[in-house]
């Protein structure tokens, strides 16, 4: 596996307030950091690991903002103590629902890719990276929501009568997410659905990484928020069989929505990297990141048929 991956994930991450201004260019360098563990944790043939591979390079060579070496830049902080900055900027903010989850998936994408590396960073850098954690305090929930509302969200309360099971461990949260995904009878090409089911794939699975990382505490206090994200996007479960009483938030997403092209190769096999992702500027990364997700949640759980099938609408 190329660790350059790794080092410019990391930079693209931390640099991306920097650079552009706003949070979202970080999504190509937690991508480039998805695509390593990616290919590592999964059986993938030589092909398919090369084409994947291939393809996190050209990312990042139209999105990357520095080589990565650390070393030229400064001393690089210990392991333990960029870990502590890190983790006690998530403890600020990994117990409400900001965008989705996103402060939480950079952060333990960060996290795993330090270790894996045996330390990477100056003290500038794990402060930028901090910073833009710290910058999700106070967001909206997300941006675009069917069949409720922003300010709705900021009241939605999990209770007993949502029927959630007991979630102990990441294997437990796995299967919850699983069926979560093969419940929807349609998925929808929208920010308010195909990409919001995405996330509860990316931003589950970063609650998991935290705990698997030696860090259970911020596992249980990411669960209430992805928890009442989940309760949201239940909302949108059945739209097709209510139209009538459709409604639609957001700035980008217009009606009627139009259902999500399904794929016709699962994203392990070579096939599926022989459709041009580039032209789409691999879905700011998400080309990446949702395969990586998914599979690790199939590999904690037993999944069922349904859950496989919409992926499919989820990685066209």
């Amino acid at each position: 596996m190329d660790r350059r991956l790794l080092e410019e994930g990391l930079m693209i991450i931390v640099s991306s307030r920097e650079h552009t201004g706003d949070l979202w260019h970080a999504h190509y360098g937690a991508a480039a950091i998805a695509a390593y563990f990616w290919v590592r944790e999964n059986r993938l043939t030589s092909l398919a690991a090369g084409s994947v591979t291939a393809e996190a390079k050209a990312m990042l060579r139209k999105h990357g903002v520095h080589s990565g070496e650390p070393s030229l830049r400064g001393e690089v902080l210990p392991v333990e103590e960029a870990e502590a900055l890190i983790t006690q900027a998530l403890d600020r903010t990994i117990g409400e629902l900001h965008w989705v989850g996103h402060q939480a998936i950079y952060g333990a994408l960060s996290l795993k890719a330090i270790r894996e590396l045996e330390g990477w960073g100056t003290a500038r850098d794990i402060q930028q990276l901090v910073e833009l954690i710290d910058s999700f305090e106070r967001t909206v929930p997300g941006r675009s929501w069917i069949n409720t509302t922003v300010k709705e969200i900021r009241t939605l309360r999990v209770d007993e009568s949502d029927g959630f099971p007991h979630i102990e461990r990441p294997e437990d949260l796995s299967r919850l997410i699983l069926d979560e995904l093969g419940a929807f009878d349609t998925i929808y090409q929208a920010e308010a659905h195909h990409d919001l089911i995405g996330h509860m794939l990316t931003y589950g699975h970063a609650l998991n990484m935290l705990y698997e990382l030696g860090y259970p505490s911020l596992f249980y206090q990411g669960l209430t928020p992805f928890l009442t994200m989940v309760k949201a996007l239940r909302l949108s479960r059945n739209v097709d069989h209510e139209l009538g009483r459709l409604t639609l938030q957001s700035p980008v997403d217009q009606l009627p929505l139009v259902r999500a092209e399904r794929s016709i190769a699962l994203p392990h096999e070579l096939e599926y990297w022989l459709t041009d992702r580039r032209s789409q500027d691999w879905n700011s990364g998400h080309v990446f990141k949702f395969p990586f997700s998914f599979y690790h949640h199939a590999r904690n759980s037993n999944s069922v048929p349904e859950s496989w099938e919409n992926f499919r609408y989820i990685i066209a």
